[in-house]
Parts: C-alpha cells; sequence; structure tokens
C-alpha cells in the first residue's frame, strides 16, 4: 500500500513506515531515549533525502517528549528556571543551525554534512556508552552484583564563570553562561541532524552543570520541546522540508512501539540496555560510513536547484 510523499517527492509503503516509527518508538520506550538520532539514518537509508529526514525527525520529537514532560512535571522533576535559560540558548542555536542548514543546501552539501555529523557523534556516544556498560558489567560481576557509586560532581575553573545564578531546584548556583553554551550547542544539533539533543544534554547537565540527575531528564525534555518545535517551523518556512505526511505515519508507529518497548525495558538489567543501545548506535555509525566510502551506483546526481 503506497503513499506519495509530496516535500520528499517519493512514493513509500505506508506499512513500512509505520514499522519504522513503530521499531524507533519501541527503541525508545526500552532504552528511554528520544529516538531521534535513530530515525533519521533509518529513513535516509530507505531512501528519504536527508534534508527532508532531518526535518521531520525533529517535527517527530515535539509530540513525544510532550508527554514526556508532563509525566517530570508531576512529579516535581522539571528544574523551569534552568530549563528557560537552556531555552534561551536552545533557541539561539537553533535559528542560527537552520540558517547554517539553508546555506549548506544551497551549496548542495547539506547530505554529506548531516551523514559526518552522524558518523561522527554517533561514534563517540556509541563507543563511549558501549565501554562504560561493559565497564559496568565486569564490575558487577566482580563485587557480586553490587556498583559502586560514582564520586559526586567535583568543583573547577567552570565556578568561576561570571553572571552565577541559584537554581533552587537542581541546588546549583552556578554561572549562567554554561547552560546558555550547552542549550546553544544542542540546538544547533537540532537544526542540523533532526535530533532532540538528549544524548548530549543529558551527560552534559549531569557531569558538567552538576545537576541532580532526578531532575536532568524532565528539565531536558522541557527545553526539547520548544526548541524542536522551533526548528520545525523554521525548516518549514524557509527550507520547506517539513514532510507532514511522513511525520504523521511515524507519529502513530511511534507512540504504539514505546508502549511495548517500556513494558519489555523493564525485564532487562540497565547496563545490559546500555550495552545494547551502544550496539545498536555504533551499527548504525558503521552503516553510514560504509555508504560514505562506497563508490556510488549513480556517479552523478541532479539537485532540485539546478532544475
Amino acid at each position: 500500500m503506497q503513499i506519495y510523499l509530496p516535500i520528499a517527492e517519493i512514493s513509500v509503503n505506508i506499512f513500512l513506515i509505520l514499522g519504522l516509527g513503530g521499531g524507533v518508538g519501541f527503541l525508545s520506550g526500552l532504552f528511554g531515549v528520544g529516538g531521534g538520532f535513530l530515525i533519521t539514518p533509518l529513513l535516509i537509508f530507505y531512501g528519504i533525502p536527508p534534508a527532508v529526514s532531518v526535518a521531520t525527525a525533529a517535527n517527530q520529537i515535539v509530540a513525544s517528549s510532550v508527554s514526556g514532560v508532563f509525566a517530570h512535571w508531576k512529579r516535581g522533576n522539571v528544574d523551569l528556571k534552568m530549563g528557560l535559560v537552556l531555552l534561551a540558548g536552545g533557541i539561539v542555536g537553533s535559528t542560527v543551525g537552520v540558517w547554517v542548514f539553508a546555506w549548506l543546501r544551497s551549496l548542495g552539501q547539506i547530505d554529506l554534512v548531516i551523514s559526518l555529523c552522524y558518523v561522527i557523534f554517533l561514534g563517540i556516544i556509541g563507543g563511549m556508552m558501549l565501554f562504560e556498560a561493559t565497564r559496568a558489567i565486569f564490575r558487577t560481576r566482580r563485587r557480586g552484583g553490587q556498583i559502586r557509586r560514582s564520586k559526586k560532581h567535583q568543583h573547577s575553573f567552570i565556578h568561576g564563570l561570571p553572571l552565577k545564578m541559584r537554581f533552587y531546584r537542581s541546588g546549583l548556583y552556578i554561572s549562567a553562561l554554561l547552560p546558555l553554551a550547552v542549550g546553544f550547542f544542542v540546538g544547533m544539533l537540532t537544526a542540523l541532524m533532526g535530533v532532540g539533543g538528549g544524548f548530549v544534554m543529558v551527560p552534559a547537565m549531569i557531569y558538567l552543570l552538576g545537576m541532580p540527575t532526578g531532575v536532568v531528564i524532565g528539565t531536558s525534555l522541557f527545553q526539547i520541546i520548544f526548541v524542536t518545535a522551533n526548528v520545525t517551523f523554521l525548516q518549514s518556512v524557509q527550507t520547506q522540508t517539513v514532510d507532514v505526511a511522513l511525520a504523521i505515519l511515524l507519529l502513530i508507529g511511534g507512540v504504539i512501539g514505546a508502549q511495548f518497548g517500556a513494558q519489555f525495558g523493564s525485564r532487562l538489567k540497565a547496563e545490559h540496555l546500555r550495552a545494547l543501545l551502544g550496539l545498536l548506535v555504533l551499527s548504525v555509525c558503521l552503516k553510514l560510513l560504509f555508504d560514505l566510502v562506497i563508490t556510488p551506483s549513480d556517479l552523478y546526481s541532479v539537485m532540485p536547484g539546478d532544475l
């Protein structure tokens, strides 16, 4: 059963796209990730233009993040003041990122930049996750199932930066420049890669900002909602690369798949989940790298702007 995607300008199988959305939704529920860094490469593998894949994936993240932030808000796990500072940096970063995206697209280099960004970031993140999870598994076995708690965040030069603010929910008194910079960087990633940026923001909020783990996820989701919404709006107006039909199919599959993933994930240990996610991320990275280095079947292609 085929459906024509007006922005991507190709026909796709409805059930296959629903299956992709459901598979990524299952993995999102299983591993507790947004799934943007998985759905974009999968859409590219299927033949969706990278520019459309990035913009449409950002649109999907908005819906998934809204449901998550409501749950965390009810538990009091959202630092609103920190979220607003991160959001300020994210709005600026995503706006600049969309401008860079449009500029690279006009040069005909956006596909290469997207693939290179994914290879670099997925390689780093996947390698770190796999290494940390493997070490945790061996450490657990040696100590009879007990894992030593990590050290608390220690003071460093970043605490001497100016423009300090007090974040009561997180129990922090740090420079506002730090969360602004984190938000800006994640906003750029959202615009260029179609990801929520949680796989970068969450570690940065824990290890760089020193936020308590309990409020990190909710605060990150709060920022992601508005940054991805800003990217979706700007991409649709400035580059016309948001395919609504594709986004709806992915959302339907993602919502259903996430429910099954959450149930299945409760049966596995945390370190095993991290190891599996690390392997998955690295496999996607290797596939993208392989597609970059092999000789393409068509040595020349015509960009839409060249017609």
